[in-house]
């Protein structure tokens, strides 16, 4: 089963930028479709972004909220076993625990229900 580590969270004014990491344990990560959700109290956990396992030309399906499209980046480094979010022109919108998930989940139709890995959630606070 994989292991999966969030990173990259903090303290950030608006406008700024971060970076989230998600490490896997195991390379498998790599074959699984990976999404970024989110989180704040009192709400329902939504999905930002998703990304497809890399094809032989490094080349994946993406999907974003209409939230963050435009300002986010999913990536992916197989070589690393780790799924990135680059978050630009945070909001104050955007505070939430973020969390990394993998499974076979849809690119198109993320669901929470559909996802098996998770990780522990990293807390990204967005100030004015």
């Amino acid at each position: 089963q994989a292991q999966l580590v969030e990173s990259g969270g903090g303290l950030v004014q608006t406008g700024g930028s971060l970076r989230l990491s998600c490490a896997a344990s195991q390379r498998t990560f790599n074959t699984y479709t990976m999404a970024w959700f989110r989180q704040t109290p009192g709400k329902e956990r939504e999905c930002v972004a998703a990304i497809s396992r890399l094809d032989a030309l490094r080349n994946a399906a993406r999907n974003y909220a209409d939230s963050v499209k435009g300002r986010f980046t999913i990536s992916r480094d197989n070589a690393k076993n780790t799924g990135y979010l680059q978050m630009n022109n945070l909001k104050t919108e955007d505070t939430a625990v973020y969390y990394c998930a993998a499974g076979t989940g849809s690119v198109s139709n993320p669901k929470v229900r559909d996802y098996n890995y998770w990780g522990q959630g990293t807390q990204v606070t967005v100030s004015p």
